[in-house]
């Protein structure tokens, strides 16, 4: 095993702006998914579950939620030398900039990494969802004594234009690699996949976003105040100087970069099978301890449906929907295609009962389709929520349309009788 001798690094990404609303006040990390989690989870999880238990979440905007999350859910023991800290962009004598990119944010906490021992630095990004074993990928870099190791993912033509590509010669090396491909470039950036990666078509490997670098090796590079960026300029300009490996991953893997591959990465959760395993005794997905009550559900049809704990139900139906924790709905709504995200905290059944106010949760005799409800929203009685291919895009106080997704910003109260489609 590893953990004595690897550091992880894991980026928290800039202002999120394509996941905006969820991302308008708190940071990409601490996005919810799932009813319970938040993103940050996955790859702390990932690095628990591989015994690495020394961590930095490096980020830059909004970060008290996320600071608050990691507090309250990462306790090691004291004997243990296990922590996770969010380092957030800090004026320096050397710099007093915003982090530029990914390198550049590695560049500017450097001084936190060098006062620890390792050998390894495992990068790792903050806004996807995979579950790897980090030692299999430190075994192959370790056995190949390449400097640099990327784990890499076979992925269908259509595909590969969003990402990364290389090409590797027999041993697994690295001999190019390019940078979001045009589509005419790619018959001739396929790559030796396994049979199974074949038959689905999975000829092109493209960058996952996760690296291994060699402790001497990470900080030369870093000493370059020039690269910025470790998929545009880090990784290209590194190929024919230091032996960098590919090591194929061949598990379920989603960058959740966006509205709409946030929301299928959710409502995923509610296939017979899931790509992504939350039942799972050795992968575990770890988030912070809650004491809530078991959820209650009086009269509702469920199909496809993931509930957190500690929720009221009353709907008519719910279908193909996560429900977050501390979710209130009342009688005869119904709920489809929707990732609710829950409640903070509950409120007191005075505050439930009040004319004056609308409660958190969702009303009754509503239909909410094709959306998200961020955290803390009130939304009243006979509320129809629409979301469609038909929706226009559109901003307004309480609401974004994106992609045919309504999403209900964070705390909105949505008055009685109101359409959104």
């Amino acid at each position: 095993m590893y953990h004595d001798n690897v550091i992880s690094i894991i980026l928290g990404g800039g202002q999120g702006s394509r996941l905006y609303p969820l991302t308008e006040s708190r940071s990409k990390p601490a996005v919810p998914i799932a009813g319970k989690y938040r993103l940050v989870d996955i790859p702390i999880s990932n690095c628990i579950n591989s015994e690495i238990k020394r961590m930095f979440v490096l980020t830059q905007f909004n970060s008290a939620s996320l600071n608050k999350h990691i507090k309250n859910t990462y306790h090691f023991s004291f004997f243990s030398s296990a922590f996770v800290d969010v380092l957030a962009a800090e004026q320096t004598i050397n710099s007093d900039a915003w982090f530029q990119g990914t390198a550049d944010a590695v560049r500017q906490s450097m001084h936190h990494f060098l006062s620890h021992d390792f050998e390894y630095a495992l990068i790792l990004s903050g806004d996807q969802l995979y579950q790897m074993d980090f030692n299999k990928m430190l075994d192959a870099h370790r056995e190949a004594d390449a400097k640099i190791t990327i784990a890499t993912l076979p992925v269908k033509e259509k595909e590969a234009t969003s990402f990364g590509i290389l090409k590797t010669d027999e041993n697994n090396v690295i001999t190019s690699f390019i940078e979001k491909p045009d589509a005419s470039l790619l018959p001739d950036w396929t790559s030796e996949v396994s049979n199974e990666m074949k038959k689905q078509g999975r000829n092109h490997l493209a960058s996952m976003g996760i690296y291994i670098f060699n402790r001497d090796l990470l900080i030369e590079l870093m000493n370059n105040p020039e690269t910025n960026d470790f998929g545009k300029e880090i990784i290209p300009q590194s190929i024919d100087k230091h032996k960098t490996l590919s090591y194929q991953f061949e598990g379920y893997w989603t960058d959740i970069g966006n509205i709409d591959s946030f929301f299928e990465a959710n409502l995923g959760l509610t296939d017979e099978i899931p790509q992504f395993d939350l039942f799972n005794n050795t992968n575990r997905i770890y988030t912070r301890a809650r004491m809530l009550p078991t959820t209650k559900i009086s009269g509702t049809t469920l199909n496809k449906a993931v509930i957190a704990e500690g929720c009221i139900i009353n709907a008519a139906k719910i279908e193909h929907s996560v429900i977050g924790i501390r979710s209130r709905i009342g009688n005869e709504s119904t709920i489809i295609n929707t990732y609710m995200m829950g409640s903070d905290s509950y409120q007191t059944l005075s505050q439930v009962t009040s004319k004056s106010k609308i409660p958190m949760g969702i009303g009754e005799r509503c239909f909410i389709k094709n959306a998200i409800i961020d955290k803390n929203c009130c939304i009243g009685n006979d509320v129809r929520i629409n979301g469609s291919s038909h929706s226009k895009d559109t901003e307004t106080d309480t609401y974004v349309i994106k992609e045919g997704i309504v999403v209900i910003k964070k705390g909105a109260t949505i008055p009685h009788g109101t359409v959104i489609n």
